[in-house]
């Protein structure tokens, strides 16, 4: 109920507004349009609009799935969008909305989100290793895996910053550095596992193109992110993808 959102936050008054909700089941989305679009692009059109009203900053989470996955080389901020699902179409919505209301904002454009709690790439590949000998996972889509716990700190870097200039506001992307494709990562998930003392059945990861999985939503084959214009505005280092995920799985493998 995104206008539900008007008279909370009206009431509330906060210094800033942080958005990190969105409708990220990419493919019941196919089939859920009305309730994706509420979420990813009705609410935040709300926020904005408070916080222009408001004269508070608004951070918005975005995707790399708001590009359509061309190509061999990292997307900047400026590059064309072409969603090729409705998650990225409600996702792209959505950032429209905020630019938009012409509120002081930051959407901050990331890939393959994780944390340790709830569920994520990572515990199912865990999981599927304990049962089976062989996976087989898609090998040509490629990315950076980025930890919620780095976008919180790298948000909390920025926040203050865009507080005291408000013209640092803007599009950015944010994503731990380096790059992969899902099969590599689930080798890394589970050697990592192994190595913190998990025994595993699984002992071959083969990698198989995204049309041996189909799914509901086509996804992005190239998914990689340009973070310069991030780290030089905002005086930061992103780290590489391997070094979330390890304390990720430190922390839900370690008692």
């Amino acid at each position: 109920d995104p206008e539900a959102l008007r008279p909370v936050l009206m009431a509330l008054h906060p210094d800033a507004i942080v958005n990190a909700a969105a409708y990220t089941a990419v493919d019941r989305a196919e089939s859920e349009a009305d309730a994706a679009r509420a979420v990813n692009a009705s609410a935040p059109k709300v926020m904005a609009e408070v916080a222009a009203a408001l004269q508070v900053p608004l951070v918005h989470y975005g995707t790399d799935y708001v590009f359509d996955g061309s190509g061999d080389q990292p997307r900047d901020e400026t590059a064309p969008t072409a969603p090729l699902n409705v998650y990225g179409a409600t996702k792209l919505e959505g950032e429209e909305h905020v630019r938009a209301s012409r509120c002081t904002h930051l959407i901050l454009r990331t890939s393959w989100v994780y944390a340790a709690r709830g569920g994520n790439f990572a515990k199912t590949m865990l999981r599927l290793a304990a049962e089976r000998e062989q996976l087989r996972v898609v090998a040509d889509q490629i990315g950076a895996p980025t930890g919620a716990d780095l976008l919180a700190d790298c948000t909390a870097q920025a926040l203050p910053q865009l507080l005291r200039q408000a013209q640092l506001g803007g599009s950015y992307h944010l994503c731990a550095a380096g790059e992969t494709h899902w099969a590599d990562y689930a080798r890394f998930v589970i050697d990592t596992a192994r190595a913190l003392g998990q025994t595993l059945r699984c002992n071959e990861v083969l990698g198989i193109a995204s049309s041996d999985y189909p799914t509901p939503a086509r996804r992005p084959l190239n998914s990689r992110l340009d973070c310069r214009r991030f780290q030089s505005t905002f005086g930061l280092t992103l780290p590489p993808w391997q070094q979330g995920v390890h304390r990720m799985l430190q922390e839900i493998l370690t008692p």
